[in-house]
């Protein structure tokens, strides 16, 4: 059983299941099951806390490359706990949501707690008094998106909501001048990547040189022959915005203002001068792997019709 309460609480967590919270008075009513952390409790996960190879692999860098995390978040837990335990998700972010598809799979009461008068998160979307659809902000979907397209394909949202793009990224800039990454090639990453960047016309000749140099000495290219290696050189950098690391050996302002600053805020609503190096090259290190992961789709419509009342609709089958 799912419910959902939309209530004003003293602490909300959307960005995963909720290890430990705080709640008003009276948020929940009594049950001898149910138990209220009052202080506050970090939980953090490394591999060696697993026992199972195939948790293992859904954490840490194998979770960035494992395709079978999208037959895990498509299948669900497969099991009912033979215990029925009543639970509580503070937040009805995506990643509450689906905790709660999992735990009532599982078998189990679950009741989830929302700030908001709306579900989704950073997702969300709602409607304004004309009957709009109003989006926090530009929501695309990778194709590395592995648990995500298996959650959705749980839901029988995927075939009929998403809309897969041309392998084209598209550059709208100022005055109507289109420009563009074009992947489509014969030859899948790196190479569709590398002749993408050397055929634009979004960067000028000189740019383009720079890039390559800047970008020809980053972990990205180590990552091609050691994931691990890369990925471990990637989270030293996220101390640093990615204007700091991609100037430091020569990257011009100009490649930063016309290609990088876009994709910055198509990633996470922030230029370069704000996001980490991190965050950048970790995209762009899947780009060079996986030659999906640079491949979009989007939504046919908002992402509450096509990716919230799905989830909303599963749990309220399984109240």
């Amino acid at each position: 059983m799912v419910n959902f309460s939309f209530t004003a609480l003293t602490f909300a967590c959307a960005s995963s299941v909720a290890a430990a919270f705080v709640l008003p008075q009276n948020a929940f009513t009594a049950n001898p099951r149910f138990v209220i952390v009052q202080q506050p409790m970090v939980a953090t996960a490394s591999v060696d806390d697993f026992t199972s190879e195939g948790a293992k692999r859904q954490i840490g860098n194998d979770s960035f490359l494992n395709k079978d995390l999208m037959a895990r978040a498509q299948n669900g837990p497969g099991k009912v706990n033979k215990e029925k335990l009543k639970i509580g998700i503070v937040g009805a972010g995506l990643a509450g949501m689906v905790a709660a598809m999992d735990l009532a799979d599982a078998g189990h009461d679950v009741e989830m707690f929302e700030l908001r008068p709306y579900v989704g998160g950073k997702v969300s979307s709602w409607k304004d008094k004309e009957g709009n659809h109003i989006e926090m902000g530009l929501h695309v979907f990778f194709g590395c998106y592995y648990n995500l397209y298996g959650i959705m394909k749980r839901t029988g949202s995927f075939d009929k909501y998403l809309r897969i793009k041309e392998h084209v990224h598209t550059f709208v800039n100022d005055g109507g001048h289109l420009g563009a990454l074009d992947f489509r090639f014969p030859i899948g990453a790196p190479v569709s990547g590398l002749q993408a960047f050397f055929k634009t016309e979004q960067l000028e000749p000189i740019d383009k040189f720079h890039n390559a140099v800047r970008l020809g000495t980053s972990p990205i290219v180590r990552a091609l022959v050691d994931f691990d290696g890369g990925m471990d050189m990637v989270r030293d950098l996220d101390d640093i915005s990615f204007t700091e690391w991609f100037t430091q050996l020569g990257g011009s302002r100009g490649s930063l203002d016309r290609m990088w600053d876009p994709i910055a805020y198509a990633l996470g609503f922030l230029d370069c001068d704000n996001i980490s190096a991190r965050c950048m090259l970790t995209i762009f290190m899947l780009f060079a792997i996986r030659t999906e992961a640079s491949v979009l789709r989007m939504l046919d419509g908002s992402p509450q019709t096509g990716l919230h009342d799905p989830i909303v609709k599963y749990l309220e089958e399984r109240n």
